[in-house]
């Protein structure tokens, strides 16, 4: 894969085929080391050795350096093609050069500003949040992250209805906060003792009567389900399912949660994947790819009954970095290229590139035994309870970075981005291909 580093960029085209000079610096003379051993060492004595013995004991010895458009190269200098965007942080990909012009523009006139005041960056991109969303939403919340936001989400909800309970799905992922850990899959809530199964409950995907059941004890303040469960592994929900959540939850009072941080902001070919499920929410909550890999911005878009409490006290709940204007300036920008009506096409037309390069690609190798996909959300299963981790370590090999799901590691998350061109998208099919063929 080539990124030309020269030529203007114009806004004809929102991000497509960016390009951004690279470093002449390296990350590691940056910050003061003299090799990647050295980096490594330092990670594993003063970060976290877990994760830096499992990925290398997996093969995956990634430490980043160079990244431009949707190419990451090592500090070593093997260079991957970035289809796991960090959950869909780098939806525009890497350092777009529109959104960095965004941000250092926006920092010779603002910092961060103080979360206690009005804010013309946090009106901007309130304004466009709720205008984003079709449903009749009102206010937004801002968070730094997808699990504050998601903490957000289920403060308002009590608030709103007098109650305690969360309903979530069998396997969910909504973040490692207080609230947003404990709503998740026992994996992690119960590790650092913070599983409450008095007051979050979860349900089958796609089981309307498990629901149902917990709906009629009349004692749940929201059902909060990720439109497209990630970390499980992309499971699809349903033709139906989802309306029949929300209409469920509305006649026993409560309220419906979408959280959208993953697989929302045009990954499925719509600005809100829940749009297309006949679904009116009463809370998105959105995060990760909304400040564009620049800055870290998330937020609750609420509608007016789970905004009730900003009227009563809107003190109560703050973040010194919540809806930093830094990030508003880059999310606003992000919001922009996402809603063109560019960006939607180039969408629509990866989808179906990839659609028909996978399922070709499945008719040739039977150790790929299903494709869940929804636009560019992408999982593939493959054979064996670990089967997407050989995959995942002989992809990075060749030449591209996916990540196996952390609850089906059966399952490789595949997260095409959304400016790739089709010589882009070419390139990753034929690299699968290619990946498999070696596995044999």
């Amino acid at each position: 894969m080539v990124y030309p580093i020269d030529g203007p960029l114009t806004d004809a085209a929102p991000g497509r085929g960016f390009t951004m000079q690279l470093a002449t610096k390296s990350v590691l003379d940056l910050f003061g080391f003299d090799s990647k051993e050295d980096a490594l060492e330092a990670a594993r004595t003063y970060w976290n050795p877990y994760k830096v013995d499992w990925w290398l004991e997996n093969g995956i010895p990634m430490m980043i350096g160079e990244r431009n458009g949707y190419e990451l190269v090592d500090v070593d200098g093997h260079r991957v093609i970035d289809v796991h965007l960090n959950g869909g942080t780098y939806n525009l990909g890497h350092r777009n050069p529109q959104l960095v012009k965004r941000l250092t523009d926006a920092l010779e006139i603002i910092d961060v500003g103080n979360h206690h005041f009005p804010s013309a960056g946090r009106a901007a991109l309130s304004r466009a949040l709720v205008e984003s969303v079709s449903a009749p939403m009102s206010k937004v919340v801002f968070a730094s992250a997808g699990g504050e936001a998601i903490d957000v989400a289920i403060k308002s909800a009590r608030w709103a209805t007098g109650r305690r309970r969360i309903v979530t799905l069998v396997s969910a992922y909504h973040g490692n906060t207080g609230l947003s850990v404990a709503a998740g899959d026992p994996k992690n809530s119960a590790f650092f003792l913070s599983d409450r199964p008095e007051e979050f409950t979860q349900v089958p995907l796609n089981d309307l009567l498990a629901l149902q059941n917990e709906l009629a004890k009349d004692d749940v303040a929201a059902v909060m389900i990720e439109t497209i469960p990630a970390t499980a592994g992309f499971p699809m929900p349903e033709t139906g399912y989802l309306a029949a959540v929300a209409d469920a939850a509305a006649a026993h009072g409560a309220l419906y949660i979408a959280d959208e941080v993953q697989v929302g902001l045009g990954r499925t070919g719509s600005i809100w994947a829940f749009a297309k499920h006949n679904v009116t929410p009463d809370i998105v909550v959105t995060g990760k790819g909304l400040g564009g890999g620049l800055y870290p911005i998330a937020a609750a878009i609420l509608n007016d009954r789970a905004a009730g409490w900003l009227l009563q006290d809107g003190m109560a709940h703050n973040g010194t970095f919540a809806g930093a204007e830094l990030g508003c300036a880059v999310a606003t920008e992000v919001l922009r290229i996402t809603s063109d009506p560019a960006t939607k096409t180039n969408v629509l037309s990866l989808t179906g590139q990839f659609s028909d390069g996978l399922a070709a690609i499945k008719d040739r190798h039977s150790m790929l035994r299903e494709i869940r996909q929804d636009g560019l959300v992408i999982g593939l299963r493959f054979d064996g309870p670990r089967g997407a981790v050989a995959v995942m370590r002989e992809l990075y090999r060749q030449g591209i970075w996916a990540i196996a799901a952390s609850y089906d590691l059966s399952v490789l998350q595949f997260k095409p981005g959304l400016l790739l061109s089709s010589e882009e998208a070419d390139t990753i099919v034929n690299i699968v291909d290619k990946t498999l063929r070696a596995l044999g």
